[in-house]
């Protein structure tokens, strides 16, 4: 599709709004870990991550995560970053729109059927249907309506409630309004991590006609009822075919080569059904298609990808090149499908 240009006016209002939340301490931390890590200088790492974010739009998480100091300009060029995919989020997801995703019982509402489990909401006075839904299934999880990173995200055993107004009571209380059925995740995910169901995310763009694919990612969890690196997960991404093409990391530091509860070895996992993960994403990026830029977290199970979430700020998953080797991002395929 033609380039539009990303506009000048959201970038200038995002670099204020960083500005002003702007962490010297944590930003010297950072060029100091970072020129560790590498064996550069901290002062001119700091420099350099000062003028990647003032002129080249790169967060400083992004410096650190995307081993900048160690990338020439060419191979910069080629990273996704934050500054960029929230551009990309302001400029295609439309405002009235977004909170199909940002609420998590609308977005069930909207992608029922593309959930493939069961599902409900907690309301006044209905105690006795949150027990049957959760004896019924054993184990639930359980969700804020907003929230983000895995924040408000909680799983319950039947076995452990004794008193089901109190429990219901309490759902209510702290705002855990939407239950689902625990996920049964493909046996090729549990044997990496048999506690949590790992998510695939996958970034796309849909342009009115077609689905593009930009990015693959592969998180894993640590046994927690999220995969979300603030409950100790990482990540690895996937190649075109599903095949990871390294070690798994996270945004603290940790390098993955094999998982450190099941000891499967990163490098070697294949995400199964890759073609029908493809074919999904295309069905459920048609489904709210003012929002066009999306990333959707699928979680394969025996009988095909079911959808967990789609994100309408995308985020960035991109590769480490002191961890994969590769020292080229996803950015080109990102301007392909989308032109700017």
């Amino acid at each position: 599709m033609p380039s539009q240009g990303l506009s000048l006016a959201p970038r200038l209002r995002y670099l204020a709004a960083r500005a002003r939340r702007i962490d010297v301490g944590s930003v010297i931390e950072r060029a100091k870990e970072t020129a560790r890590d590498h064996g550069k200088w901290t002062p001119a790492v700091l420099v350099d991550m000062l003028w990647s974010a003032g002129f080249r739009q790169v967060g400083f998480q992004d410096y650190v995560d995307y081993d900048f100091a160690i990338l020439n300009r060419a191979e910069r060029s080629t990273y996704m970053t934050h500054p960029v995919s929230n551009e990309l989020s302001q400029k295609y997801d439309d405002p009235a729109y977004r909170h199909l995703f940002h609420d998590k019982v609308a977005f069930d509402r909207t992608f029922s059927d593309y959930l493939r489990r069961d599902w409900m909401v907690v309301e006044d006075g209905n105690a006795e249907a949150v027990r049957e839904f959760t004896q019924k299934h054993g184990t639930i999880v359980t969700k804020e309506p907003v929230g983000q990173a895995g924040t408000g995200v909680h799983r319950y055993h039947a076995s452990d409630v004794s008193d089901w107004d109190d429990f219901h009571r309490g759902l209510l209380a702290r705002g855990e309004l939407l239950i689902e059925e625990v996920i049964r995740q493909h046996d090729d995910l549990a044997a990496v991590c048999p506690g949590t169901v790992n998510t695939t995310r996958v970034t796309a763009f849909f342009d009115g006609e077609t689905t593009h694919i930009l990015a693959m990612a592969q998180k894993f969890g640590r046994g927690a009822v999220s995969d979300q690196m603030t409950f100790g997960g990482f990540y690895t991404m996937l190649d075109d075919d599903g095949h990871a093409v390294g070690p798994g990391y996270d945004s603290h530091g940790h390098v993955h080569r094999a998982h450190p509860d099941s000891g499967f070895v990163i490098a070697d996992f294949q995400l199964p059904m890759v073609d029908e993960v493809k074919a999904f994403v295309d069905e459920v990026a048609r489904v709210v298609p003012q929002i066009r830029y999306v990333g959707w977290d699928i979680v394969v199970t025996p009988e095909g990808p079911v959808l967990v979430e789609g994100n309408w700020g995308a985020g960035v998953y991109e590769n480490k090149p002191s961890v994969t080797g590769i020292r080229t991002g996803h950015k080109p395929r990102y301007r392909a499908a989308i032109g700017f």
